[in-house]
């Protein structure tokens, strides 16, 4: 904000408070020449006034509200090259971009010094860290059945989890539900926690390179067929000859391979929906779905309570 808009704001500003005052005070003297608490001289459909002041308490928070505007206004940083009285500024010349903020707080952490968000959380790691490490201790399987480290892990779930999985859990489209038994990369207490700590990158390759739109299709159906759907028998034998470059991840009875988080697709689960034209997309375009890695975000403890949290799902 540059030198002119900052004295604008604040003969503005003070302006506006200074007539703020003469209105109260006009407000506080008697002009009508009728005396307090008496009848006044005119009435609206046989109801008549009373000269009555505004009430005292009233009147004082107004006078409060008024010397605090004066008080914020001397220590407002955001006033250009005014410095206010704790000796704060936003001028042009001491204003940041976000990414020299990013830099001036972690030079600021490098070298020793605490800026507030950083103490909020050594504060909070002290008294819930040994919480946290104490859980920790314990299996999986075990916490999954503890009533209050479900709570805990369900908060931690709903913090940072629910934005994908939905807060029941159940997912969406291209976010796996938790809810059942379909396990991409398996749903051991194992498995669970190596995936939160992390993360996991599904690659399935499109297809439109290789198959045309009729291929495709025929392929789409003979996928649709493993589920027990009812399909067209010619496009699906047609497309069972070409499942072959399918197999190589889904397996040639395409149960899937959690080693590799191939989807089984005879199950009639399907993380992208299951409609015809939904196959036929992802084989058109493929897919590419990233689960984060929270290790770095959260540690190692909360994601312990978290996996117990998140196995309980589907082994209640």
């Amino acid at each position: 904000m540059s030198s002119f808009w900052s004295a604008w704001i604040i003969v503005l500003t003070l302006a506006f408070l200074v007539f703020i005052i003469w209105l109260l005070r006009w407000n506080m003297s008697n002009y009508t020449g009728i005396k307090e608490g008496e009848l006044m001289d005119h009435d609206f459909d046989n109801i008549v006034e009373i000269n009555n002041p505004l009430p005292r308490w009233w009147m004082i928070l107004f006078w409060v509200t008024i010397v605090w505007g004066f008080f914020y206004l001397a220590l407002f940083p955001g006033l250009g090259s005014f410095q206010g009285l704790l000796g704060w500024s936003s001028s042009n010349q001491n204003v940041r971009s976000l990414e020299q903020s990013r830099e001036a707080t972690q030079e600021r952490l490098d070298a020793g010094l605490i800026v507030q968000y950083d103490r909020e959380m050594r504060a909070a790691e002290a008294e819930y860290g040994p919480v946290f490490e104490a859980l920790s201790q314990r299996p999986i399987p075990e916490l999954a059945k503890d009533e209050e480290a479900v709570e805990i892990g369900q908060r931690l779930f709903l913090q940072n989890c629910a934005q994908c999985h939905g807060s029941n859990a159940m997912g969406g489209k291209g976010f796996p539900n938790l809810t059942d038994d379909a396990w991409l990369y398996g749903g051991s207490p194992e498995a669970i926690k190596t995936t939160l700590l992390e993360g996991r990158r599904g690659q399935m390759p499109a297809f439109s390179g290789q198959f045309n739109d009729q291929e495709i299709t025929e392929l789409a159906t003979y996928v649709l067929s493993l589920s027990g759907r009812k399909v067209d028998p010619e496009l699906a034998s047609a497309g069972k000859q070409k499942f072959a470059v399918c197999s190589a991840c889904h397996g040639a009875d395409g149960k899937g391979n959690q080693q590799l988080g191939a989807p089984n697709l005879t199950d009639n689960i399907w993380l992208y929906g299951g409609s015809q034209a939904a196959i036929e997309e992802t084989l058109q375009n493929g897919r590419q779905g990233v689960m984060p890695a929270w290790e770095n975000i959260l540690g190692e403890d909360k994601i312990h309570v978290i996996s117990a949290y998140v196995y309980g799902l589907s082994n209640e």
